[in-house]
C-alpha cells in the first residue's frame, strides 16, 4: 500500500527544527547568547516559546544544535567522498576544502565561529562541545587526506597536525571577518573573492607538501 503523501501540516512541522535553528542563529549573532531569550527565538520562527522547548529542552542544547545543524553534516559528507576517492590526494584536498569552505561561507553557518569565539568564555560547555563535535572529527578529515598523501608518496613527511591548522586557520579567519569587519561595511580591497582566495591558499599550502622526488 502507498502512504499519502505529507500535508501542508506534516511539511511545516518536518521544518520546524530548521527553521528554529536559523532564528536562534540569526539571534545570537545580532544580540549575542546570554542577551538573546527563548521567546524570542520562538517569535522569530513564528512559534510559540512552549513548542521552541518541545524541540530544545535548553538555551544552551539550543545552542549546540546551532552549531552541529550545517558543520557537523559537513563534515560528514567530507567523510563520505574521502572514503570513495580514488585520485590524486591534491586534487582531492583543493576539491573538498573549496566545496566546503565556499558552502560555509556563503551560508547563515558561517557566523557559527564567532558565535563561538565571543561566547565561551562565559559558556565552556559550549566550547568543549565545538571543539569535540566540530574541531576534531574536522581536524581528522583533514588530517586523514594529508596522510593519504604522505602514504602514497604524493606529499613528503610533514607534522600532518602543523598542516592541518595552516589550511582551516585562513578559513575560519574569513568567517570572523564576515560577520565582524565585513558586517559593519568595512572590506579589504585586496581580498579576493572566498572561492578564489580558497585555491590559491590551497595551492600555496600544496606546493609546501609536494614530493619533490615522487615514488614511481
Amino acid at each position: 500500500m502507498s502512504s499519502a503523501p505529507p500535508t501542508s501540516r506534516q511539511r511545516r512541522k518536518e521544518a520546524r527544527p530548521s527553521e528554529l535553528l536559523d532564528a536562534a542563529l540569526a539571534l545570537f549573532v545580532e544580540k549575542g547568547f546570554a542577551a538573546t531569550r527563548a521567546e524570542e527565538v520562538a517569535a522569530r520562527a513564528g512559534v510559540s516559546k512552549g513548542t521552541l522547548y518541545l524541540y530544545f529542552p535548553s538555551k544552551e542544547e539550543l545552542l549546540k544544535a546551532v552549531i552541529g545543524h550545517t558543520l557537523m553534516a559537513d563534515i560528514a559528507r567530507g567523510a563520505e567522498k574521502l572514503a570513495q576517492a580514488e585520485g590524486p590526494t591534491a586534487d582531492l584536498l583543493v576539491e573538498l576544502m573549496t566545496e566546503w569552505w565556499s558552502a560555509v561561507l556563503d551560508s547563515p553557518s558561517s557566523a557559527v565561529f564567532k558565535l563561538v569565539m565571543t561566547e565561551v568564555r562565559n559558556f565552556p560547555e559550549i566550547g568543549q562541545y565545538y571543539v569535540r563535535e566540530v574541531v576534531e572529527p574536522g581536524h581528522r578529515l583533514i588530517g586523514t587526506m594529508v596522510q593519504r598523501g604522505i602514504d602514497r608518496g604524493e606529499f613528503r613527511a610533514v607534522d600532518v597536525d602543523c598542516v592541518v591548522h595552516a589550511i582551516v586557520l585562513p578559513m575560519v579567519m574569513l568567517c570572523l571577518h564576515k560577520h565582524s569587519m565585513g558586517a559593519c561595511g568595512f572590506t579589504d580591497p585586496h581580498l579576493p573573492p572566498p572561492p578564489q582566495f580558497i585555491r590559491q591558499h590551497m595551492d600555496l599550502v600544496l606546493h609546501g607538501l609536494r614530493n619533490p622526488t615522487p615514488a614511481a
